[in-house]
């Protein structure tokens, strides 16, 4: 019996040591081996591995892109202009010795490193330019400018920019309420510089109105004048030659339409002499 339980402790203490002797390195992972915190060996790669249990530790690390997102910074540029800019950095791990010397193997820590280098990238590039080559022209130039400077100086972190990208440039907050109001105010002189030409348009068109009506009305006026002066000439005409041919009638004609005039209305008073000249037709017809 006493047999028995030395076999089963020996082969729980062998599992005990093949369980902490052995390691797993996913695809998505780079690992090193430490021995007594010193570095034995390196970039194990994805598999199976053994480990001397208590002497040596393994340190993982994410072999994927990582992405390091700022928060959106200002930066000036060539004519003192501020831009408030939104960008994020794309990096591996391409030496892990160096990584593991250079940054512990901490992730924060190299972010912490990484993102000022970005930024001083950002401002020497944003401060060369106008905001319109900023904002859109040269805006892929930039970003590949920045990524390539990044990474002469990260080189000896062991790490690699893979990209560097500008989600969004905007005005900050401060000066892009100053812009709308010079917007609004520029907007609002163009108006009433178009309010003010439409007057002076419309005033000059109504004074050439009101003067062809006039000329119009003088034009109508000297035509109405000369018409009624022919129409008289030739009334007066007709009437001379009616006159020529018999005086008596003519004179009797006259006289009738007198009478209607005159009496035309029930209420018109007329006092004359009974032998005045202008009843002799209601005395003779011959008017004698």
């Amino acid at each position: 019996m006493a047999q028995l339980k030395i076999f089963l402790v020996a082969i729980a203490m062998v599992m005990l040591v093949m369980v902490f002797s052995v390691f797993i390195i996913d695809q998505r992972e780079k690992a090193i081996v430490l021995r007594l915190g010193e570095v034995v060996r390196i970039d194990v790669p994805p598999g199976i591995h053994f480990k001397i249990p208590l002497i040596d530790s393994v340190r993982k690390f994410d072999a994927r892109i990582l992405t390091l997102e700022s928060e959106p910074e200002e930066y000036l540029t060539v004519e003192k202009k501020n831009l408030l800019v939104d960008s994020y950095v794309k990096w591996r791990i391409v030496d892990l010795a160096k990584y593991y010397k250079a940054m512990g193997g901490d992730e924060r820590k190299t972010e912490k490193q990484l993102g000022p280098i970005i930024k001083d990238g950002l401002r020497a590039e944003f401060g060369k330019r106008l905001m319109q080559d900023a904002v859109s022209g040269e805006r892929n130039q930039i970003m590949d400018l920045i990524t390539q400077a990044a990474n002469l100086q990260v080189a000896p972190f062991g790490i690699e920019v893979i990209d560097v990208r500008v989600k969004r440039i905007e005005l900050p907050t401060r000066v892009s309420d100053s812009v709308y109001q010079r917007m609004e105010a520029e907007r609002a002189r163009i108006a009433k510089d178009f309010r003010s030409r439409g007057g002076e348009d419309a005033e000059r068109v109504r004074a050439d109105a009101d003067k062809q009506r006039d000329v119009t009305l003088a034009e109508a006026y000297r035509d109405a004048q000369k018409i009624k002066g022919e129409g008289d000439a030739k009334a007066s005409e007709i009437y001379a030659k009616a006159y020529g041919k018999n005086p008596e009638f003519y004179a009797m004609y006259q006289s009738l339409k007198s009478y209607r005039n005159m009496f035309n209305s029930k209420n018109d008073v007329m006092v004359m002499e009974p032998d005045s000249e202008f009843f002799k037709y209601f005395k003779n017809s011959g008017g004698k």
